[in-house]
């Protein structure tokens, strides 16, 4: 019988000789299948001359590979109502597939054969160039994205952090194959790769099968990159306005230096979070700036907490008129957190908030997947989401103004701000 909520009776997970981790979660109701899972081999090492390599060789894994051309792979894949796909991120690179129990052995046969065998073709490599760029154009013209840009390099100046995952125009042009042939060869490895596999299938038998794709793989010159980078430090406030021509928008990104998803704080910070700009209408910053001011299209915020110090944001949409009264009102909503006791109920309300919408995001495959992923990057255990409640639970009114203080500072701040030029 499948239970409602993974565990570890219910989670098979087994390494093979080469390095590989293998999860697996059988669930007969639906007849489908999920893979899911990551490499590191992310941007972490990319030079700052050279940003978007990461991201370009990921990109390039299912653009031909010694057995089969692009379009025979996208042919195989389509004929089978299939989905594969790479992504690259700062530490790894992810990949993500889904497809009819019966055809995982389809799904696992291409996924080997991409990160085992890619070739990098001329010819595709110039036209995955030329998307990228035409992607990087539109990033130019989007408030939103030149406003994420323009903040992460705030926060994280001279750090990968702080570098763009798909690189620039003034990077990607100058970017070879041979640079990409390089990256492959030095940081995609078996090494620490993690596979999730949820759906219609027997556990025993998805061992077999990942064995027989991707069990004889072996990379002795890679070294994949694990390392954290270095904590920053935000003791002063640091702004910047990027015009973006033609738009009446403005979006403002407003955040701090946060913690990593291990630290002990974690879920403390989680909830504080949760009460700044989640529950409900997304929380005191939506029901004061967007409901009850009416400055804002939209408000929220964010705890982007990963392998590393993440950034811990609040993001709005505003009238360009309205900016810097945004920015006040959020100023105040932070004091507000770090002065007063926040109320018995409107803890208890997004407590509930937390434990309740659990359930909801593990009611896919592709939340199951993801869930298993999290609990094995990040060391959670398997009985994380038994235990989950629990840490909810446990946090109290003084945490939460303990995590304000802490970590969100009214008077030393980065803000990035894009808008329609002056």
């Amino acid at each position: 019988m499948t239970h409602s909520i993974p565990d570890p009776e219910t989670i098979t997970r087994a390494e093979l000789a080469n390095g590989i981790t293998v999860l697996v979660r059988e669930n007969q109701v639906s007849p489908s299948v999920v893979i899911g899972g990551y490499l590191w081999a992310g941007s972490l090492s990319d030079a700052p001359a050279q940003a978007g390599l990461a991201n370009m060789t990921a990109g390039m894994l299912m653009r031909g590979t010694e057995r089969r051309t692009f379009g025979q792979i996208n042919e195989a894949l389509e004929s089978a109502g299939a989905q594969l796909g790479f992504g690259s991120g700062v530490h790894t690179v992810s990949f993500g597939g889904k497809a009819l129990a019966e055809d995982l052995d389809l799904l696992l046969d291409h996924l080997g054969d991409c990160v085992q065998q890619p070739i990098f073709p001329g010819d595709e490599v110039e036209r995955l160039r030329g998307q990228i760029l035409t992607g990087l154009q539109r990033r130019a013209y989007d408030t939103h994205s030149m406003a994420q840009l323009t903040f992460a390099a705030l926060l994280y100046p001279d750090h990968p952090y702080g570098r763009s995952v798909q690189g620039y125009e003034e990077t990607v042009p100058a970017l070879t194959r041979k640079d990409l042939a390089s990256v492959y060869q030095g940081r995609y490895s078996p090494q620490g790769m993690v596979i999730s596999v949820v759906g219609a299938v027997q556990a025993s038998a998805v061992l077999e099968q990942v064995q027989a794709h991707l069990g004889g793989w072996q990379a002795p010159d890679a070294t994949p990159d694990r390392s954290i980078p270095p904590a920053v430090r935000l003791a002063e406030t640091r702004r910047q306005v990027v015009a973006v021509p033609g738009k009446t928008q403005s979006d403002i990104i407003m955040g701090w230096p946060g913690l990593a998803r291990t630290d002990p704080d974690y879920m403390k910070a989680h909830l504080t979070n949760t009460v700044l700009g989640v529950f409900g209408m997304m929380g005191r910053l939506g029901d004061s700036i967007r409901e009850e001011q009416g400055l804002a299209y939209y408000c929220s915020s964010h705890l982007d907490a990963g392998l590393g110090q993440g950034g811990w944001m609040a993001i709005a949409g505003v009238n360009p008129a309205n900016v810097d009264q945004a920015v006040e009102s959020i100023r105040q909503q932070v004091r507000r957190l770090r002065d007063e006791a926040v109320p018995k109920d409107e803890l208890a309300n997004s407590q509930s908030y937390l434990t309740g919408s659990l359930p909801l995001r593990l009611e896919t495959n592709e939340g199951v997947a993801g869930a298993l992923l999290d609990m094995e990057r990040y060391g959670l255990g398997f009985d994380y989401l038994q235990r989950y409640a629990g840490l909810v639970n446990a946090v109290t009114i003084d945490d939460l103004r303990e995590m304000a203080r802490q970590y969100l500072d009214p008077d030393a701040y980065a803000l990035a701000v894009a808008g329609p030029g002056e």
